[in-house]
């Protein structure tokens, strides 16, 4: 991307609008009584001879360069004009211009800097209170500013000389549910406007001012044209008739700029606020205002200063094919950065504090969050002489996840070894038996038959641009080494009792916008091949040991299950934070806190846990480090060393 006139690496920030028309000028189809659209057309040609109100005719604009000499000949508006342009005019003196119809403005990008603009919408008032309704379920992308009693063409509360029908440079006249023509006045259907209401929703010209203070580059106003937009296949929330696909405004941002702009916007909900994606991203008659022709109030954008850190936000990549960043609170962050801290111990002593790699967990986090269907794959056989040979440690992480995944609404599958599958059904059984799983997971196997099966699995008919899976995760699954084989972590071959589910995560990383977590606790696990070189120098074996598949984030905890009760943990504090929640689901609909409970009840517990693990013990599963069928897990006791663990995680979110 370009900013600026320099080549930068940047994202593309998406603001919430609603509309009609997918790129400039062309129209999209609607259903029901789709709502006109918010959005549309380029910037025009050159500024020609306006009329002001009372004070005469504006003169042609080359003319008014020939008189620079004679400036007692102008107008106060026509001095302005001439030495600051249209962005310094006040808001007054610009209606004033638009509402003499003799111009050729096309957008108001860029003019009265500081002010408010508004997006309009004129409705019969039988449809009235059901779009209201619309507007307060959808504020993201329509902040409702004002709302006028029918026939009443004036907005006391934002301008005090206004005329609906005149003061927009131009409209859009829509019959019948569908856009018929364009005009500059709506001064002929007066009569039909004395039973129409008129809705002032807020616009992102409003927040222009308040980027470019921040530093950061308008491109269209640069440019002197219009902003860029989208129609997405984000459906907006119902209500009654009124339904459609959610528009946004796209502007190319510096990357180092990212959390600037958000920053600079997040608190201007009357502007449509934060952006909603940052990355790669009808009635008998109504009337709305032209694409980019708002009507400009008189309320200035006051400065909005942030308070807690609950409202301040944050900006992480996620993915880089595509190009996809997240958002978050200042305070979301910093709990679960507290949570990676809580896990990151070495109580065995093995050296994995060397592995730790800062915020894999959030970004991991945030990943999931974003992802409908997620893939976990769990199982190490490190007890090669017994039957059956997994260790306790990986399946209560992976349920933690799988039940909080449930709770989330997504939809969550576990893949394992053919040979354990009966074992990790009955586990499954069990776990909802005990309350922790809402209801089974499906369970699934994988075998290596050709070249194409990792993609035939992960895909539908084998096509990448339809992955069945967003995100995979695993979580003490034995990992391949740079040999080929799979090693525990006394360096003993256990490669004859785990079948080649790496296959799937090499094949994730051809597939766009499918993203991978690796959970361990010694290096050997799968996904852990990002931190091979730190495994190989501190951790003992690690030479021979070290597992050579990474993923997208890396969690290290001390005790593998312990990385999974923090994803749990952090998927909340991700649900429950408000930023993270309206970017999620891209400003339209409800903040989804209602189900709050609903997530609280699906979070490990040291009961939970406890009844789980004596159930491994029931099916001969032992810990890994002892192959004791105690209650222990890593050969580390579970009261008062992981039931404190949970303990400690969930009085992080309690903070």
């Amino acid at each position: 991307m370009e900013a600026g006139g320099g080549a930068v690496r940047g994202a593309r920030l998406d603001s919430a609008r609603l509309g009609g028309p997918t790129r400039r000028g062309r129209e999209a189809p609607r259903r029901r009584r789709d709502l006109p659209p918010g959005s549309g057309a380029g910037w025009g040609g050159p500024w020609r001879a306006q009329e002001v109100g009372g004070a005469g005719r504006l003169k042609d604009l080359t003319t008014l360069k020939n008189e620079v000499k004679t400036p007692k000949n102008l107008t106060k508006a026509e001095r302005m004009l001439l030495t600051g342009g249209l962005k310094s005019l006040l808001p007054h003196l610009l209606r004033r211009i638009i509402r003499c119809n003799r111009h050729s403005i096309s957008n108001t990008s860029g003019m009265a800097e500081g002010y408010k603009q508004a997006n309009i919408v004129i409705l019969h008032k039988s449809l009235a209170d059901d779009f209201e309704k619309f507007c307060h379920a959808n504020n993201g992308p329509l902040p409702l500013l004002y709302r006028s009693k029918p026939g009443d063409w004036k907005c006391p509360s934002l301008s005090s000389d206004s005329d609906i029908r005149t003061d927009c440079p131009q409209y859009r006249v829509y019959e019948h549910g569908a856009f018929t023509r364009s005009v500059k006045s709506l001064k002929e259907y007066s009569e039909q406007l004395k039973d129409m209401v008129t809705f002032y929703l807020g616009c992102s010209f409003s927040f222009e001012k308040a980027i470019q203070n921040a530093g950061i580059p308008i491109r269209n106003v640069e440019q002197e044209c219009n902003v860029s937009m989208y129609k997405t296949a984000v459906p907006c929330y119902s209500i009654s008739t009124f339904c459609c696909n959610l528009v946004v405004t796209m502007r190319p941002i510096p990357e180092s700029k990212l959390e600037a702009a958000v920053l600079a916007t997040s608190e201007l909900k009357e502007a449509h606020g934060a952006p909603i994606h940052i990355g790669d991203p009808g009635s008998p008659l109504a009337f709305t205002h032209s694409p980019g022709c708002m009507f400009i109030t008189d309320l200035k954008n006051d400065s909005v200063t942030v308070g807690s850190s609950s409202e301040v936000p944050q900006v992480y990549c996620i993915s880089q094919d595509p190009l996809h960043y997240s958002m978050v609170s200042a305070e979301a962050t910093q709990k679960i950065k507290n949570l990676e801290n809580l896990i990151g111990i070495d109580p065995g002593d093995r050296g994995i504090i060397h592995l730790h790699r800062p915020d894999e967990l959030l970004k991991a986090c945030l990943a999931i969050s974003h992802a409908r269907s997620v893939l976990i794959t769990t199982g190490f056989p490190t007890h090669f002489s017994y039957e059956p040979p997994e260790e306790n440690d990986g399946p209560p992480g992976a349920l933690a996840i799988a039940a909080m995944l449930q709770a989330l609404e997504k939809d969550v599958a576990i893949v394992t070894d053919q040979r354990a599958m009966d074992l990790n059904k009955k586990i499954i059984d069990d776990a909802v038996q005990l309350g922790i799983l809402k209801r089974p997971v499906p369970l699934l196997s994988y075998r290596r038959e050709n070249a194409d099966s990792a993609l035939t699995f992960l895909c539908e008919n084998g096509n990448p641009r339809r992955p069945r899976f967003d995100h995979l995760i695993a979580i003490e699954r034995a990992g391949m080494a740079a040999d080929g084989n799979y090693y525990n972590a006394r360096k003993v071959n256990i490669k004859h009792l785990v079948d080649p589910i790496d296959d799937l995560f090499l094949a994730a990383q051809t597939i766009p916008g499918v993203t991978t977590t690796g959970v361990g606790d010694g290096g050997n696990e799968l996904g852990m091949g990002k931190v091979k070189e730190a495994v190989k120098k501190h951790i003992k074996n690690g030479d021979t040991i070290a597992c050579d598949v990474e993923a997208d984030f890396t969690v290290v905890a001390g005790v593998s299950n312990w990385g999974g009760y923090a994803i749990a943990s952090a998927l909340y504090i991700l649900s429950t934070c408000e930023i993270h929640d309206r970017y999620l689901r891209k400003a339209v609909g409800f903040p989804q806190l209602l189900k709050k409970k609903i997530w609280l009840s699906a979070l490990p517990s040291v009961t939970k846990e406890e009844k789980l693990l004596k159930a491994l013990v029931q099916h001969g599963v032992r810990s890994g480090k002892t192959a004791s069928l105690e209650m222990e897990v890593d050969g580390l006791p579970f009261y008062d060393t992981h039931s404190l663990m949970i303990e400690k995680l969930l009085q992080e979110l309690k903070q």
